[in-house]
């Protein structure tokens, strides 16, 4: 049993000193039509630092501006999402617009 774990044990190490960091290249992100201004700029810049723009796209269509206010609160409030207070009302308003 112990020659089992001993091993195992020199398994793992060697393992360990052979493994290499993984890196990715991230494609840069292209701004949704649905989220860009008249300059192609995205509309919500600070949703984008913690997911994609894309992802806001895949959100539910027609639920309300109460809807975007709540999500915006939320993501504020439960997950600390970079938006100032004064943000949060423009960004929920914007979402509305154009998600509904």
């Amino acid at each position: 049993m112990r020659a089992l774990v001993l091993s195992a044990t020199l398994a793992m190490s060697a393992v360990a000193v052979s493994a290499k960091p993984v890196t990715f290249d991230m494609p840069e992100e292209v701004v949704p039509a649905e989220l860009a201004d008249e300059a192609g700029e995205p509309v919500v810049a600070a949703c984008s630092t913690c997911h994609s723009l894309e992802y806001i796209t895949t959100q539910p269509r027609g639920k309300g501006a109460q809807f975007w206010r709540d999500a915006v609160a939320k993501m504020i409030n439960v997950y600390k999402a970079p938006i100032e207070p004064a943000d949060a009302d423009a960004v929920a308003e914007v979402l509305a617009m154009r998600f509904g």
